[in-house]
């Protein structure tokens, strides 16, 4: 059966220094289609009133429900490197990932085309709401760990808000789960807070791209507020932009700094020469998960990160109570996955409608296929070790079928099914219908095992009466067919 994809270059959104460089989804969805009537063993849908992308759910019918209609929608970026969009960075259209500078034609054919075969959900981002009610095979993996549910479970309004619930939704496939391990590097940055333990434990962190890096030892000790004079840069007396005021309370501490008015490493630096051992930045917009810290300053020699608006307004209401916690790479926890080894979803906070929730967060490391952003490192593949995008294809429905008799190979008695229309034995036309059993054997393939372990012509034959008799009662076919094949069998000169 046919994957068809309607694809076309057009112009798309673009400005000098970015551009979208796709886009596809399904053209249909279906919910409670039947299987093929006819022939295989296609299972249908795995669970009723849930919605499928068309290319998967023809796969799992046995046939194309809507054949007059391609299967998947594909937009790419006809404008790509002119001037004014994404100006001198084109499309590389070769196959070898030799791609430098320019964007990797093929990378991004994968991306776009995993959305429309499975890699996206179709309840509303923004408000929460299911097509007719119905939810859909993607989001029955999605969970929150806030909310307790999975998204099939939700009201809209929970929908929605677990949406922008940044690195609380986890993907809980079994395929997906299972590959974490051979495919995300262990490592994640956190800010762990010990005590006071109202508030204690872990903060996720955005790295900074100056100084030294976070370490599994971590860097630990009391939080304390840094401050600086006002002046005409600005009235904050907490943003770090001057020299430290109270030095002598910053020193041997890790800093807390408001994000504001200057440079990230200007803040870091005068923290440092204050003598602190490490610098938390506290974001000043509502908005999650927190990005990293841009800037270069070779003389930094402390580790910064940054931490998200509402995470800090809740540590500094525990500072008179006295804030200790380390900034460390926890070692135990994968980059991309929760400490329980379930694969982050990417749900920034606000919302960001077609990127939200379909794809992977982006703290994953190696960076996946299924990032909300084309990474010049990626590799063609989308199987573990280097990627998670066939994993999660297997969960929401895809299953591997060699010989397309609508069984998976897993559970497939004969994965490699002789399929012919009817029995032919040597050469000789039986006229017996190929008849595909509930184990995914053909008739032909159970006398094609019989020749495989007969010693001689006699021993076939006896074989082949063995099977055609079981055949017989189990009504597959009629005492007429079961002589026809045999006198076929008696004719050959196999084995």
């Amino acid at each position: 059966m046919d994957i068809r994809v309607l694809a076309t270059f057009e112009p798309l959104s673009c400005t000098p220094t970015a551009a979208v460089l796709g886009s596809a989804g399904p053209i249909s969805i279906f919910a409670n289609f039947p299987p093929n009537p006819s022939f295989g063993l296609f299972p249908g849908p795995e669970f009723s009133n849930t919605w499928y992308h068309s290319a998967l759910a023809d796969k799992r019918a046995g046939f194309d429900l809507l054949p007059s209609q391609s299967d998947i929608r594909a937009r790419f970026n006809v404008n790509l490197g002119n001037v004014g969009c994404l100006t001198g960075f084109g499309w590389y259209l070769g196959l070898d990932a030799n791609h430098g500078s320019r964007l990797d034609l093929v990378a991004v054919l994968l991306h776009e085309f995993a959305h429309g075969l499975g890699f996206s959900q179709f309840a509303s981002v923004s408000t929460g709401s299911q097509i007719l009610g119905f939810t859909d095979v993607y989001g029955r993996n999605l969970f929150d760990k806030t909310a307790g549910k999975s998204w099939d479970q939700m009201t809209n309004a929970e929908r929605a808000a677990s949406a922008i619930n940044s690195r609380k939704v986890v993907w809980t496939g079994t395929n997906v789960s299972g590959a974490v391990p051979a495919v995300l590097s262990q490592g994640t940055p956190l800010l762990r807070i010990a005590s006071p333990l109202g508030i204690a434990g872990n903060y996720a962190v955005g790295t900074a791209a100056f100084g030294p890096a976070l370490t599994g030892a971590g860097v630990t000790g009391p939080l304390v507020q840094a401050l600086d004079a006002a002046n005409v840069s600005g009235p904050s007396t907490t943003d770090g932009c001057t020299a430290l005021t109270n030095a002598a309370a910053v020193a041997g501490k890790i800093a807390l700094i408001d994000r504001g008015t200057c440079a990230f490493t200007v803040k870091v630096k005068n923290a440092q020469n204050a003598g602190a051992i490490a610098v938390v930045i506290a974001d000043s917009v509502a908005g999650g998960p927190p990005a990293d810290l841009g800037g270069a300053d070779p003389t930094i020699t402390i580790p910064a990160a940054r931490i998200t608006l509402a995470d800090g307004i809740t540590i500094k209401a525990n500072l008179g109570a006295g804030v200790s916690g380390s900034l460390i790479l926890d070692l135990t926890i994968r980059a991309g996955a929760d400490a329980n080894g379930r694969a982050l979803m990417n749900a920034p906070n606000p919302v960001q409608p077609g990127s939200s929730i379909s794809h992977w967060d982006p703290i994953a490391s190696p960076n996946q296929l299924m990032e909300p952003s084309i990474n010049p490192d990626l590799t063609h593949s989308v199987s573990p070790p280097q990627d998670l995008t066939l994993p999660l294809m297997r969960d929401v429905g895809w299953f591997p079928d060699a010989d397309l008799d609508g069984l998976a190979d897993n559970l497939d008695a004969c994965p490699n099914s002789n399929l012919s229309p009817s029995v032919v034995v040597n050469s000789c036309q039986t006229g017996v219908p190929n008849t595909l059993l509930r184990t995914g054997c053909t008739i032909s393939d159970h006398i094609a095992r019989c020749s495989a372990n007969a010693d001689n012509h006699g021993g076939l034959a006896r074989c082949v009466a063995d099977a055609t008799d079981t055949l017989r009662r189990a009504g597959v076919i009629t005492g007429q067919q079961k002589g026809a094949i045999q006198s076929c069998v008696a004719n050959s000169g196999t084995p």
